[in-house]
């Protein structure tokens, strides 16, 4: 019998570090591992950097093939020329958004040409828009519609004032609701999400959760002897922030804590990533002259889990009008490696409640600058308590986060 056909399209893709271009990646190479031929509309990788990696040029048009003769599958890989603003404001990604539906159309009238038959289609928002091309693929094509969502983009951008027009906004939310009534099913990875989708869309949304390798992230033990390994003593007491460096994380906390807590000499706070608001950042420390804090470049996937494993508390920060639109993508790989966190969020917030629920962590509410540098210190001093949450969090990922468990639970909803 033959491979049943998926296909992809996203912005963002493997060989994307972090964010919805890695679970993407991970996603296709299952599918090509159990079997599906998979083909991605996509461009070029620059997330979290905000430039096209190399060896990528960004002038033209590419195509992949990446074959898995142990299963007799493919993944064929359409890479679409697109805008990248190194400073990405509202109009500037907005921009961005319209230069890659005119390039990846392109691709899509080909595969209608082609008259290739897709049993499963998966768009991935944000962009929103990108569901249009999937209603077109599989009106010419066949096959059934997933619109997976990731991010409330129209929310995220409009609380945050990255888009201030008020009958744009209007526009915008019509376009998708429209594109919700028409999709054959609609997916999301978090119950606050889910709910808030549901309001717009009057239909179910399906639980599809960003995942983990729990065989690939996993707890070290003894985990001061690798603080050496980036210039740390054994006895620092090391605070993470691994991610991508925007507006939205509200940052700027960590530096005003380190200002604080510069005094503790064990103490020491590390940003890592890349992001745009990065720079800002570094003259902030510069100025300041705070040595307890470092930056770090986006880590490597071959070290990446003694890094995490390194850290003693990972911090999750979000400003206060961002919170529930996201459900962080780095809180999985955290909890992997059996990671306690300090993050901020309020009541009745998905984050919040799998937090309180499964102790894996701790929380303050958002912009509370006096009550995150009390944490901080609380953390630092109480090891038993530690301990306990680090196999809380490692017992979640096992039971909740497994990729194969959630991908054959996906399948077995929409295939």
């Amino acid at each position: 019998m033959a491979n049943k056909n998926i296909l992809l399209i996203s912005h963002n893709f493997s060989p994307e570090p972090t964010g919805i271009g890695k679970y993407n990646g991970e996603m296709m190479e299952w599918f090509a591992k159990n079997g599906y031929d998979c083909t991605v509309i996509t461009t070029f990788p620059y997330y979290p950097f905000w430039k096209v990696q190399a060896p990528y040029k960004n002038r033209w048009y590419k195509k992949e093939v990446i074959k898995y003769p142990e299963s007799n599958s493919s993944i064929t890989i359409y890479r679409c020329p697109s805008y990248v603003p190194s400073k990405p404001t509202g109009k500037r990604r907005m921009i961005q958004d319209m230069s890659y539906w005119v390039s990846m159309s392109w691709v899509g009238w080909l595969l209608i040409l082609t008259k290739k038959k897709y049993d499963l289609i998966i768009t991935v928002a944000p962009p929103f828009h990108l569901g249009y091309l999937g209603l077109k693929l599989r009106n010419h094509l066949g096959g059934k519609l997933v619109y997976h969502i990731q991010d409330l983009q129209i929310e995220a951008a409009h609380n945050l004032n990255m888009i201030r027009r008020p009958m744009l906004v209007e526009k915008l939310y019509k376009l998708e609701k429209h594109l919700l009534t028409n999709v054959d099913f609609i997916s999301s990875i978090s119950p606050g999400m889910m709910n808030r989708i549901k309001t717009k869309a009057n239909k179910e949304v399906l639980f599809f959760p960003n995942w983990v390798d729990t065989s690939y992230f996993y707890p070290i033990p003894e985990r001061e002897k690798l603080k050496t390994k980036w210039g740390y003593q054994s006895d620092n007491i090391i605070y993470l922030y691994s991610g991508a460096i925007g507006e939205k994380q509200g940052l700027e906390n960590i530096l005003v804590s380190a200002e604080k807590l510069k005094d503790n000499q064990n103490i020491k706070f590390i940003i890592c990533g890349a992001g745009p608001y990065k720079n800002k950042l570094v003259k902030t420390v510069k100025d300041k002259a705070l040595v307890n804090v470092s930056f770090l470049p986006v880590q490597d996937k071959n070290v990446f889990n003694e890094f995490l494993n390194m850290a003693d508390v990972h911090l999750i920060l979000q400003k206060a009008n961002a919170e529930d639109l996201v459900m962080p993508s780095k809180l999985s790989t955290i909890l992997a490696v059996g990671g306690i966190c300090i993050v901020t969020s309020f009541p009745d917030t998905s984050l919040y409640k799998v937090i309180k629920e499964y102790d894996l962590g701790h929380i303050v509410p958002p912009e509370s600058q006096e009550l995150l540098e009390k944490k901080i210190l609380e953390v630092s001093l109480n090891k038993s308590e530690v301990e306990k949450m680090r196999n809380n969090a490692r017992s979640y990922a096992e039971k909740y986060l497994n990729l194969n468990n959630i991908m054959n639970d996906f399948i077995a909803q929409v295939l």
